[in-house]
This record gives structure tokens, sequence and C-alpha cells, in this order.
């Protein structure tokens, strides 16, 4: 669909103007995910961290021509062929334009809140309705302020259902949200814990969750949770409901009887009096759960008892990741194998372009036919053509037939193949060199097979790394901030074993002031990969300065040798006004100057116009133990005299820090201009003061083998387990090469199989070590959790008598890395 910007600029009430009327149909809220320029109208939206109005002219640059602002943008005046919709609010602006395009259709909608399982029953009713509608759903998860008004947006002339997930964090959030979506069947799944701190009570939470169905014409969720009955109660909304309950058989739908198997569950309910059953590939309760939810619907929308029990039957699991891994030839993999639809592929071709950093990497597609969508197939892939030309893409490889018999429309390197099978059986790993490769298919073409033929299998072991728990991590420290509080992020180390340019990058595009790396050949690599934002050098070497000054590098400065030295080598090269970052040492006694030194320092930076000092700052000793508070606030007093001294000779601002992950929680008040997060942002809590973490690095690693030894049987080198009982012990290939300490073998730590804790036997060896699996239910090709969500780093650290930086920095670098976006 399509409006014209009069009708828009009526509809968001822009200050009047005099218009050129351009046709709008794509609606951009970050810069970076441009498509259509000559079709999009940009919001410059003003959050607490980023304010879109710094990206007009750049976006202009690129086409643009519509814009809805806050106030006259800078350089208006040299745009003369651009709209620009001047607004009290941007984002009031946006969802009122989403409200006003929901309100043209009388299509039926679903809305899903809840704390859990939002994403999962939307994908399912998807797999399951989609050969009954012409459906849109909700972008993986976008169910936020911004979200929701991008997701109803898809809705079309050729729409007959749409899905969408509500999610809030506070209150006074559901309301506006509820306005835009207008669901007529809404699904509340569950409420837990997730974003309680902005709630008084989890009663609060579940009442304003349950606003979203205010219009609704039928209502459904757990009959047997007396929270969400209770609230439920409260608004006597008066709309039918379908309360499910395993307890109660008046309930309009009762489960009568769930029979769990091996790997599947049959679950036998009754619907207005009539018996049925149905089977799940899946025997979680979670699952069981979002599937029962997902029947109601189709009871209620009069499926076929026939095709809810086929369908449900090849329900699959939700893969809600987008992750990256090593490919064979110097590649880069990015699966996103789970659907296929035109506004999912723009979403992934941004996420690939975001990686593509300069690594001189082809950018190549593999795509399946797409499905449902409305158009006639040359409209629906002259448009992909389109798109993926506008994101850079170098190769397409199209499989399936639709796609094929449109091949004429790609005017890229290309090839086509019928089916999956026939691609596969070219060997495929051998065709590609040097590429980003996205892959990207709906569910039916098991692309997870193109997957892994074209991974680098070089280890069974991964480091698996969130990136979400990251962001996740990352914000919750921010929201005890100010909002003017810059953050440096700490990347040294290999980004503590995660991997230092995608937790950058991840950084980089969260708004992160600075990242902090301990030398300059690591902050040259990530600048080489495409990082742009501001990188500190914690421990510069004297024989780096060119390396400084050619990637923009700003260092530490610690000594009057190196001052003095890096003063010298901008004088040679002709550098002036070159950022640097002072070190005080207020008293942890490793770098920095002193307070006696201050005089000298002052004299030195005041006599040369080489380098700038950027910030000051200085480190606690223990801002983690609260035993060492006192010494901690004798830091702080020194540290302040310090930067108070260097700021009393300096005309610009210099911007002060001194709190670590730890000093973020427990001194927040002396937060000043800047803070440090670096262990925080992996999901560690050094004080044990921060809830809510989320754990971002999860070790893993697969069963290779399982030996059946009887008692007195000796397990590894030098015999040093004996076993005192009849055993079965499973070798896994991970050694003290890979990062698995010594000290954790015979007995003395152990690993996570199967939700059981497996004890580590015998000398652990360079590349293999053995566990003792005799009271799990295993078998060989098990994963195994090294350290991760079940068994925490901090666990490990403290059976070993260390820190958990560590564990996480004592992971190889031949352990593959794989990171995931949901």
């Amino acid at each position: 669909m399509t409006y014209k910007i009069s009708q828009i600029a009526k509809i968001i009430k822009a200050q009047p103007g005099d218009f050129i009327n351009y046709p709008i149909s794509a609606l951009l809220t970050d810069s970076r995910s441009l498509t259509f320029p000559e079709e999009t109208l940009f919001f410059a939206l003003v959050t607490e961290r980023n304010d879109g109005h710094r990206y007009i002219e750049e976006l202009y640059r690129k086409g643009v021509r519509n814009f809805v602002t806050e106030h006259p943008a800078d350089n208006a005046d040299k745009m003369i062929d651009a709209n620009f919709l001047v607004v009290k609010n941007t984002l009031d602006a946006l969802q009122a334009l989403a409200a006003h395009h929901r309100q043209q259709f009388s299509i039926p909608v679903i809305g899903i809140t809840g704390s859990n399982g939002k994403t999962t029953v939307k994908e399912w009713l998807y797999q399951l309705l989609q050969a009954d509608y012409n459906m849109v759903r909700s972008p993986r998860s976008y169910n936020s302020q911004i979200g929701v008004p991008l997701s109803v947006w898809q809705i079309n002339e050729s729409t007959q259902l749409a899905v969408f997930e509500a999610g809030i964090s506070q209150p006074d959030e559901m309301g506006r949200l509820e306005s835009i979506i207008k669901p007529r069947i809404g699904i509340i799944t569950n409420i837990g814990e997730a974003h309680q701190e902005g709630f008084s009570s989890m009663q609060q939470k579940c009442l304003e969750k349950l606003l979203l169905f205010k219009s609704c014409e039928c209502i459904i969720y757990d009959g047997d949770n007396p929270l969400i009955c209770d609230c439920m109660e409260k608004l006597c909304m008066g709309t039918r409901e379908i309360a499910w309950s395993k307890k109660d058989r008046d309930r309009p739908l009762y489960i009568s009887k769930i029979t769990k198997g091996a790997d599947s569950t049959t679950i036998d309910y009754t619907y207005l009096q009539y018996q049925q059953s149905f089977t799940i590939p899946f025997v979680e309760d979670a699952s069981i759960e979002n599937a029962i939810h997902c029947l109601a619907v189709m009871a209620y929308l009069n499926r076929p008892v026939a095709a809810i029990k086929e369908r449900m039957a090849k329900l699959s699991p939700v893969a809600m990741r987008m992750e990256v891994k090593e490919g064979a030839n110097n590649c880069l993999i990015i699966n996103d194998s789970y659907n296929s639809d035109i506004n999912s592929l723009t979403i992934a071709l941004d996420f690939q372009a975001r990686r593509a950093a300069a690594k001189g990497m082809r950018r190549t597609l593999i795509l399946s036919d797409i499905y449902q969508t409305g158009l006639p197939p040359a409209s629906l892939y002259r448009k992909v053509a389109d798109v993926i030309v506008r994101k850079g893409i170098d190769r397409l490889i199209g499989i399936g037939p639709i796609i094929s018999d449109n091949a004429y429309l790609f005017n890229v390197e290309k090839e086509f193949y019928s089916s999956t099978q026939d691609f596969i059986d070219l060997q495929p790993s051998g065709l590609f060199h040097n590429e980003l490769i996205l892959i990207k298919g709906a569910r039916d073409f098991n692309f997870e097979l193109i997957s892994e033929a074209l991974e680098l299998k070089q280890h069974e072991t991964i480091l698996e790394v969130s990136l979400d728990a990251m962001i996740h991590n990352y914000n919750q420290f921010r929201k005890k901030l100010n909002p003017k509080t810059k953050i440096i992020c700490m990347v040294k180390a290999f980004g503590y074993g995660a991997g230092s340019y995608e937790i950058a990058k991840t950084l980089q595009d969260q708004g992160a002031d600075y990242l902090a790396v301990a030398v300059a050949d690591e902050g040259a690599e990530l600048r080489k990969a495409g990082i742009t934002m501001p990188i500190i050098v914690m421990n510069p070497e004297m024989s780096s300065f060119r390396t400084l000054f050619s990637y923009h590098l700003e260092p530490e400065i610690y000594s009057f040798k190196l001052l003095e030295a890096i003063i010298k080598e901008g004088e040679k090269l002709g550098v002036t006004g070159y950022p640097v970052h002072i070190k005080i040492d207020s008293g942890m006694h490793r770098l920095g100057f002193t307070g006696d030194d201050m005089p000298k320092l002052l004299e030195i930076l005041n006599g040369q116009t080489e380098i700038l000092a950027r910030s000051v700052f200085s480190h606690f000793a223990g801002s983690d133990e609260k035993c060492f508070d006192t010494f901690s606030k004798e830091q702080l007093s020194i540290f302040k005299h310090c930067a108070t001294q260097l700021q009393s000779t300096s005309k610009h601002k210099i911007l002060r820090h001194m709190l670590n992950t730890a000093g973020i929680s427990r001194f927040t008040n002396e937060q000043m201009d800047m803070v440090r997060l670096g262990i925080g942002l992996y999901g560690v809590s050094p004080s044990n003061t921060d809830e809510g973490l989320k754990t971002v690095s999860t070790l893993k690693t697969t069963i290779l083998q399982i030996k059946e030894l009887k008692s007195g049987e000796s397990v590894g080198y030098s015999r040093k387990e004996v076993l005192e009982r009849p055993s079965r012990i499973a070798a896994i290939p991970i050694g003290y090469a890979d990062g698995m300490d010594r000290h954790l073998g015979n007995r003395n730590g152990y690993v996570f199989v199967n939700g059981c804790k497996a004890p580590i036997v015998g000398n652990i060896c360079m590349d293999v070590c053995m566990i003792d699996v005799t009271d799990i239910d295993c078998k060989e090709g098990d994963r195994v959790e090294i350290f991760g969500e079940n068994l925490p780093v901090t666990e490990i650290a403290d059976i070993l008598g260390t820190i958990p930086y560590e564990i996480l920095t004592s992971v190889s670098g031949r352990v593959k890395r794989v990171y995931f976006r949901e």
C-alpha cells in the first residue's frame, strides 16, 4: 500500500507546509536499514541515547526525500526537493500513522502478549494457518513501541490474517500498542519475572498486559493460572473467553490428558463437548503450553479437526536465531533458515550488510521460494531483485521451482536449482571462497542441510555467544546511569574470550560511546573490520605509536616516559590535539600518575600541542567487596583532587571516570562523566549485586564415544582414576589446549549433560577429557555444556579458586565461535 505525503501529514498532524506529494510505501526508523529511498518516510526518533535528526543529511544523500522531525532539520534550505513533516513527537507520529493504517482493514488480527512464548506461539500459528490464509506477522521479535508500528505497516490489500506480538517493560505502554494492533483475538501466554523492574507487582504487570485485549472478540489464556484469572475477573471485559484448563471439565477447552513419549507428546482435549487428540513433536512443558494456545486459536477459527491433527504433528522448532558461523574456504555463514518472506529477508540482509565490514568478502545470498505473499510471482521476485541489488548482494543462489522460473528478473551473478538436494549433491563447500553467505529459506526447504554442508568442520567444540544477552546486559547497566553518562565497553582479551569484532559491532550498533582494548594491534584489527567508534588502548607500547595514529586509536597515558615519547612522536608526524586518556594511580599501585606527579604532568601537558587530555581516570582496587569501601572512598577522593587540578588548567572539558562494573552497581552516585563496563557486559556480576544479567558465552561440545567399563579399571593418563563400580565413561573432544583447566580432572570438576552434572574423570588430556555418565541418560552425539546457562562460569571459577575472567579468556582461539541474534 502507498500513501501520499499530504495524507500522512494530516494523519500525524504535522505542521502545515507546501509538500511535494511523493508516494510512501516504506517506513524507516533506523538509517542503516534503508532499502527503497524514493518511497521511504524516515522518522527521526529521539531517545535517551540517540537522535535520528543527525542522520537526515546522510539519508538525503542516499535518495530519501521524506522526513518526520521534531524541529527543522539542519541545512533544510539546501534540500529543496525534500519534505519535512514537523510534529511534537516523532514516536507518537509513527504510532498514529500505523494505527490509521490498521483501521483501513477489517481482517481478523491476533494479538499476543505475555512474559514468555510470544514468538513461538506467533510462529507456530503461522505454520498452522498459512495454508488457509494469506498472513502477515511480526518480524522476529518486533514487539516494542517502535517494532509494533513497523509490523502493522505490513498489512496490505491481500492480507487475510495478521498475528502480532506486543511486549511492554513499564506501565502505560500497552494502551499505545492496543490502539495500533486492535486485535480481535487475544492470547496471553503467561506472566513471569521478565521486565518486572518496571512494575510494583506481578498483578500490576498482568493487568497492564491485558489492556491489549479491550476490544477483542475472544481472549485465550490458561484458566488454571490464578493470577491471570484474577486479573481477568477484575477487568470484567465481557468478552468471550477460551480459558483452557487441565482441571476444570466445564471450561470450553478442557485438556483431559497429556502423555509424554521419548520425543513427542499426545494431548487429549474436549472442545465444546467433542473429544479429540493430537500429537506434537515436543516434550517440554513450555512447548505443550504454547501448542494448547495455538489449539484454542484454531478451534475458535473453526479449523477442521483433521487439519489440526495433521498440522500439529508437523510443527517445527522456532529457530529464532540468526547464527554466524565459520565456513570452509575462509567464508562466514549467516544461518537464517527458519523462514522466508520479504520483510524478514530485508532484516536478514541488513544483518549481513553490517557484517561485511570491509573484509573484502563477497556477499552471497542463498534464497528459497517465498510463499504466501499475495503477490504474483513476477511482481514478488522483481521486488526481491530490487532489494538484493540495493543491499549489495554480489551472488544469488536461488532454490525452488518458482524463483527459478523468475531467474530472468535478477541482474546479479546467479544460479538456480529446483531443490535443496540438487544443490547439496554438488558438494557445495567447494563452490564458495572468501564469501559472507546468508542462508535464507522457507522451512519446507530444509536449508539447515546447506548450513551444515558449508560449515567449517574442524572441531566439535564451540563457544556459543548470545549477542542478545550482551545487549540485555548492556541495557541493564545503562538503566542505572544518568542519560548523559557515557559508557566505555571493554572488549580487550578478544572480547573476554567471546570474540572482539562481533561484540564490538553489536555495541557500535547499540550506541555505546567507547570501546577499550589492551594493545594497539587489537584496536587496529577492529578498525580493519569496520569499527568506527572511538577506541581506547589501555596498555600502549612504545613501538605502537604509528599504529595508534594510523588507526586513530586513543592511548592511555600512565607514565612520564610514555607521555614524553608520544609527544615526541606526534611532533615528528605533525600531529596536533591528539586525544589521550590520563591514568591516575589513586591506590591500586599498578600504573598511573600519583598526586605528587600532578605539577610536572600539568607543566608538560600545557607546554605542548601534540596531544590533548580527552579523559582522566583511575581504577578501584576493591570496589566489588564491601570490606574495602573505606579504601574505595579514599581512592575516589584522591582521584577527584587530581582530576580537578587537571581540569583547572584546560580550556576544554576533560571527561572523568572511575567506576568499573562493580563500581557502577555499588557506587552509582560516583558515575561522573563516564563509566567502564567490563565483566558485567558478559553476564558476570563481580559483586553479586546485579540481578537479571544473562549468560553471554556458552562453551559446548559433544560426546564422541561411550565405553562400558568394569569396576577396578583405570581411566586416562597415569591411571589417576580407578573405577570403584561398573561405569559408563564418555569421551568429549575438549582438553587443556582448548582452555579446559587440568585441575578440573580427577572428579574435581564436572560438566552438564542432559540436565545432570557429570564428573570429569582421570587426567584431562590435550584434546580430550573423560566424564562419568553412569547415572545419566545420554548417547554418543549428545550435547555437553562446559559452562553456560546451566553451569555458570562463576561456579567453575570457585572450584579452581580463581575468577571468572580467567575462565572466559582461557578459551582457546581454535574453538569455533558461533554468534546468534534473536
